[in-house]
């Protein structure tokens, strides 16, 4: 499949010149790069870094590309992959970046299979996936050694609908691959389910595998997960009722929904819906936000069955924290609030999962984390 000519219009690329100064990472630092929405003010993708005291280091403009509302990496790190969350002759776009010292370098725009892509994983194989939420399709493509991107390779359509205006028709909104598995888990907003499958790596096609489908609690609209290190429990954010849910993987590799529990305050009665989910490495403790609580939920996980209990809530300081992270370290979180344009730390205890206020920067729109 060709690359369209008007998408490659859309990109141009930014040298390591737009911040002389900044020649190379500093050991006791983190760097990260910054997806945004390129309607207001953002230009496209950031780069910054987290300091060892939380504070912020500002890398400037790293690439000119619309909408780059959600990034990745190849397993060897040396080339970044952007969803391009637009709909240009009913197609959005995955755009590949070689990382070169501080520079992206542009190696090539693909159509993404759907429209509006809004995510996009890969794995130790280098294939790539991507949920095109607008037509509720998941695309499936390659990372050559080169670092280009192929043509797009087969596309999973999702039917059905859920039971909210929300949920009219399918809405793909993320797409996994399972840990020390070979199942993909596409998480469906508007068919209000988990759709399973695998890649056939002799064909190139994504072919469905049981269970096939995991249905949501009614209205729920699953968006993101989480995978506890150990393998047996996934952890299911429901943006529509503000909620995570908790899939036990069996011994016989079922998947069996069990409790559910909000993201919000009881006495919290004004509009917020949830937005992201990360697991700390030890297990111990799940983080969710809240756009319109405008917070990060913090839970303690049962090491002994699973089960989520709320420790606190911890404001974003700013306005819809669309995306978060864990810094490699786990020591911190770094928030990305896309409608006051800012990005702000916290120290996190990692005894008692709870956070502390560190520092804040201003950056255009931002609405994906991704550290090196």
């Amino acid at each position: 499949m060709k690359i369209f000519l008007s998408l490659l219009s859309l990109i141009l690329i930014t040298s390591c010149n737009t911040n002389k100064s900044v020649t190379k990472n500093s050991e006791d630092s983190f760097p990260f790069y910054i997806g945004t929405y390129t309607n207001k003010d953002s230009k496209g993708i950031y780069k910054y870094a987290l300091n060892a005291d939380g504070s912020f280091t500002n890398h400037g403009l790293k690439a000119i590309t619309e909408n780059p509302s959600f990034l990745t990496l190849s397993s060897d790190k040396k080339n970044l992959i952007a969803a391009n969350e637009i709909d240009i002759n009913n197609s959005g776009a995955i755009t590949s970046f070689a990382i070169e010292n501080d520079s992206l370098i542009l190696n090539n725009t693909i159509t993404s299979g759907g429209t509006n892509p809004c995510f996009v994983a890969t794995n130790s194989d280098n294939y790539v996936l991507t949920a095109n939420y607008s037509s509720g399709t998941v695309g499936l493509l390659h990372l050559k050694k080169d670092g280009t991107l192929s043509d797009l390779l087969a596309t999973q359509t999702h039917i059905g609908k859920g039971s909210t205006s929300r949920q009219e028709a399918p809405h793909a909104h993320s797409v996994w691959f399972e840990p020390n598995s070979n199942t993909i888990i596409s998480v469906d907003l508007g068919t209000n389910q988990l759709w399973f499958s695998q890649i056939d790596t002799k064909t190139n096609t994504l072919q469905p595998t049981e269970p096939l489908l995991l249905t949501m609690a009614e209205g729920a609209g699953p968006r993101h997960l989480s995978f506890h290190p150990n393998s047996k429990w996934i952890y299911v954010l429901n943006e529509l009722n503000n909620t995570v849910t908790r899939i036990e993987k069996s011994s016989n590799k079922d998947y069996l929904v069990k409790e559910s529990i909000s993201t919000l305050p009881s006495d919290y009665k004004e509009e917020s819906t949830s937005a992201d989910i990360h697991i700390s490495d030890d297990g111990a403790f799940l983080y969710t936000s809240n756009r319109g609580h405008n917070s990060i939920a913090m839970f303690k996980v049962d090491k002994t069955n699973g089960a989520l209990s709320l420790i606190d809530y911890e404001s974003t300081h700013g306005k819809d924290p669309r995306n978060f992270s864990l810094s490699p370290s786990n020591d911190f979180i770094v928030v990305a609030n896309q409608n006051s344009d800012n990005l702000v730390s916290f120290k996190r205890d990692k005894k008692t999962g709870t956070l502390q206020f560190v520092d804040e920067t201003t950056t255009p729109t931002p609405v994906c984390i991704l550290f090196e």
